[in-house]
């Protein structure tokens, strides 16, 4: 009985050891990918500001304006031109 406990528990022992070594490789592995994974979260939210910074000066007034006249040949209407309508 004796000589069959002992190298139970040591396989037992050398398979927790194993099971641990494991699951520490697979926790820094994990812990890697999560770091790319906020690096190019960083990176898209830079991104994201600087598309939005673009997009705020595409859409000013004057931008929108001198787009409206080059572009489309589109001008002021003058006060003859402008017919108020009343419901």
């Amino acid at each position: 009985m004796r000589k069959l406990i002992i190298p139970l528990l040591l396989m037992a022992t050398v398979a927790t050891a194993m099971s641990a070594a494991y699951a520490r490789h697979q926790s820094r592995k994990l812990f890697v990918e999560l770091q790319a994974l906020e690096t190019a979260r960083d990176a898209m939210n830079v991104e994201w500001g600087q598309l939005q910074l673009e997009q705020s000066t595409h859409t000013t007034h004057g931008k929108v304006e001198d787009a409206a006249r080059k572009r489309l040949s589109m001008h002021i209407p003058t006060p003859e031109q402008v017919t108020i309508l009343r419901p």
